[in-house]
């Protein structure tokens, strides 16, 4: 089951009663807000590695021309571990991607990654069960729990993304640990529902406030 408690748009009027910035913020976003809620986490995982380090447009076209290299256009586990460098890079993938790409479905034929095993862990476990997987990091975990797992309290403070929205809205001057700091302080008033409010700044532009 996925694991979003409450609608969006229940999680949005409480986050606003909890900060008033944000209510700004969320105010000003005009495209909704809605759940990509996926049980494919091994499928997910694989396109989130793709699209590292790349624009949406690139991240698109190489996902495809990586799709197009299996039946089905589904990289099982047991075929892409086989595949070889020439053939991943073939279609625009780094070295290095192709081997993190085996490594995902190494480790799901070694260990599991069935939707039904990872939900029944903490957002914790989570992150410290894939990020055993070389190529995996907690951003890209975060990412997991966040979009496909609809997790509804993860914050991906070290997100570049977010770091600038909120040192923008809130006028944060302070750099790196102290930054962080400063983030984390303002992210606890945003509990049990700090994924929402952080879409939320994704989505916003600095000139809201």
């Amino acid at each position: 089951m996925i694991n979003s408690e409450k609608p969006y748009d229940e999680i949005a009027e409480i986050l606003k009663e909890k900060d008033a910035r944000l209510k700004q913020i969320i105010e000003s976003v005009k495209d909704p807000i809605v759940p990509e809620p996926s049980v494919d986490i091994y499928f997910d995982l694989l396109q989130s590695i793709v699209s590292q380090q790349l624009s949406v447009k690139v991240a698109a076209i190489i996902w495809q021309r990586f799709l197009d290299l299996f039946p089905d256009q589904y990289p099982t586990d047991c075929v892409l571990q086989q595949e070889t460098d020439e053939v991943l890079r073939g279609v625009g993938l780094s070295r290095q991607k192709a081997n993190y790409l085996r490594n995902v479905a190494t480790f799901s034929i070694e260990n599991g990654m069935d939707f039904e095993l990872l939900s029944a862990k903490t957002d914790d476990e989570i992150i410290a069960y894939l990020t055993q997987i070389k190529g995996v990091g907690k951003w890209t975990v975060q990412m997991v729990l966040m979009f496909p797992m609809d997790r509804p309290n993860v914050f991906p403070v070290d997100d570049l993304g977010i770091q600038t929205k909120m040192i923008g809205h809130y006028n944060l001057k302070g750099e790196k640990k102290e930054l962080r700091k400063q983030m984390l302080a303002i992210a606890e008033s945003w509990e049990p529902y700090c994924s929402l409010a952080s879409k939320y700044l994704w989505g916003s532009t600095l000139n809201v406030i």
